[in-house]
């Protein structure tokens, strides 16, 4: 009796067992085929630890952030100091091409009288300034070399306020530098943007200026332009933490395509200021300059622009972006109300900045 009793016993707990087996194999894949389990297995290994890493964007983008060094002579001036001596600036820039056109900051190369530029993989070349446009703070350097890493981009991105974004530059001089943050607030890309820049408050500092604004995956969302500052009470400047801003990176591709195409960017206008009208469809105009095109064609302050070229207009910013990039000389037909009638006028679109 007692010995089928053990024998009954014996079976429930075999049984059991292989129930527990079962069930530890199917919630335990890592067991099944294995030749045992370690005293290392109960300890998580550093191989295995779970992490979020930005490591791989990096390695796509930074390569391509380089170091900008512009050397200019200037000439000490007063008593006993009329003698030239060198100054060198810092900054970032971003190669954009195969071919060697980078990106960067205006203010890196203004008046530079020689532009070095420092590649990651060791190599320094000497870069030449194709073009400038000081509406976006924006210059293209070219460099003659090959083997170039270029930075990841895309003509199809769409920025949110909440990305995460990567800064890297070259602050101080101290090397190459990541900052990361998120999108506080994403620019326009029109080429009538002249301050609405992406706000972010990934950390810039001193020589960040021209470098490169990524995403998690390592794809150019702008060029990195400045902090935001102010003045305290004794009127000196000081940076604001945490408001840093950016060109977009449509905007920016766009300035340097012109520039290499024409070694300028080139602005329409028609020299009126306007804003939308509450719950109307239509730009109010809220003043012209004298001698512009619609001063001579007889736009008047108080007027609301219905349509150019047959376009119905709801956007005072998207409005100002489609006239900066209509080419000056082209005629064009505005619909206005005024007071409650319909006029037709034609204009042709000025040259921003010409005389």
């Amino acid at each position: 009796m007692a010995g089928r009793q053990f024998l009954l016993f014996l079976t429930k707990s075999v049984g059991l067992g292989l129930v527990v087996a079962a069930l530890v194999l199917f919630l335990i894949p890592n067991l099944r085929g294995s030749s045992g389990v370690g005293l290392g297995w109960f300890s998580a290994s550093a191989d295995h630890i779970n992490r979020e890493s930005y490591y791989n964007a990096l390695s796509r983008a930074a390569p391509a952030v380089v170091n900008i060094y512009s050397v200019s002579i200037e000439t000490d001036t007063g008593l006993f100091r009329n003698q030239p001596r060198e100054r060198t600036s810092l900054g970032s820039g971003v190669i954009m091409t195969a071919n060697g056109y980078i990106l960067t900051c205006n203010h890196v190369v203004q008046n530079a009288d020689s532009i070095f530029v420092a590649i990651q993989d060791g190599r320094i070349l000497e870069a030449e300034i194709v073009g400038t446009d000081q509406l976006t703070d924006l210059a293209v350097l070219k460099v003659n070399d090959d083997n170039l890493h270029v930075i990841p981009q895309t003509s199809e991105y769409d920025l949110h306020v909440g990305d995460i974004v990567m800064a890297i530059g070259n602050p101080f001089d101290l090397g190459q530098t990541t900052t990361h943050g998120i999108v506080s607030r994403a620019g326009r890309n029109g080429l009538s943007n002249y301050v609405d820049f992406i706000q972010t408050d990934a950390v810039l500092n001193q020589g960040n200026s021209g470098g490169a604004l990524v995403d998690s995956n390592g794809i150019l969302v702008g060029i990195t332009n400045a902090n935001f500052q102010v003045r305290d009470a004794g009127n000196r400047v000081r940076n604001v933490d945490g408001i840093n801003f950016a060109v977009p990176y449509e905007l920016a591709h766009r300035v340097m395509n012109e520039i290499i195409t024409n070694g300028k960017v080139t602005r329409g206008q028609l020299g009126f200021i306007g804003s939308e009208v509450r719950d109307r469809p239509g730009i109010e105009v809220t003043a012209v300059a004298n001698n512009s095109p619609v001063d001579q064609a007889g736009l008047r302050a108080g007027d609301v622009i219905m349509a150019i070229d047959g376009i119905s207009l709801e956007s005072a910013s998207k409005t100002l972006d489609m006239i900066a990039e209509t080419e000056p000389g082209t005629e064009l037909e505005l619909k206005v109300s005024r007071s409650g009638n319909l006029v037709t006028m034609k204009v042709i679109v000025a040259e921003l900045g010409a005389q």
